[in-house]
């Protein structure tokens, strides 16, 4: 069965932030050997894709705004300073995590493991085929442009959640959990017409309009949030 591949025209298209402003998605390439730098830029750019070079991981994180841009990195493990390896770990650890193409003279089969058991899209050696280059470019930016709509989606069902009473959150707790109104009625002490105009209001609030819709919005909140 033929599998399906990311378009690369696709990917480079602009992505949608919150406010309804658009970014176009970056490729950030960080590696010491300005002839490779070099090399990647013009064949990103090439694939209309738009490209950023660093000499180091430290001249990146110098220049943080980079990171938040949709987008993938391109690292070479081994740099002077801070390796790929430790880039990548401490992107996780401060949850700025974003998707991340090895591309390494120097890779062996621990380290191969070690950056992809850390979410690594692809480990691949220089030189690499531009064509597997460019389908791990593209498959690592479709995997942040869903992971960042899925974030403002969160962040919108959170908080549209912050807008609902304390009794409406009770109330489309009971419903999330299957419960009917006259069951959610005697669990809370009020009577089902009550609960019948919470349900209701906390609906219109949540900017649902079933309840199939309602189970995948609550879905999306933190534990901590929708816990009642």
């Amino acid at each position: 069965m033929r599998t399906e591949q990311p378009s690369l025209r696709d990917s480079a298209h602009p992505v949608e932030r919150r406010g309804g402003e658009t970014e176009m998605p970056v490729v950030i390439i960080v590696d010491d050997d300005e002839a490779v730098r070099d090399a990647l830029a013009n064949l990103l750019d090439s694939a209309g894709f738009d490209a950023l070079c660093f000499a180091s991981t430290r001249e990146l994180l110098a220049t943080r705004g980079a990171l938040e841009r949709p987008g993938c990195l391109i690292l070479d493990v081994r740099m002077p300073g801070t390796s790929g390896l430790d880039l990548q770990a401490d992107l996780a650890q401060n949850g700025t995590a974003k998707p991340i193409i090895f591309l390494t003279g120097h890779g062996d089969i621990p380290m191969t493991v070690q950056a992809m058991k850390a979410g690594a899209v692809d480990f691949l050696t220089k030189p690499a085929r531009e064509q597997a280059l460019l389908d791990a470019v593209a498959c690592a930016i479709k995997l942040d442009v869903a992971r960042r709509r899925e974030a403002v989606a969160v962040a919108r069902n959170v908080e549209r959640y912050e807008t609902l009473t304390p009794r409406e959150r009770e109330v489309l707790a009971n419903v999330v959990r299957g419960r009917v109104n006259k069951q959610i009625a005697f669990a809370l002490g009020i009577s089902e017409v009550t609960v019948k105009l919470h349900r209701s209001n906390g609906i219109r609030k949540m900017e649902v309009t079933t309840l199939a819709a309602l189970l995948k919005a609550w879905d999306t909140l933190p534990t901590t949030t929708a816990q009642i």
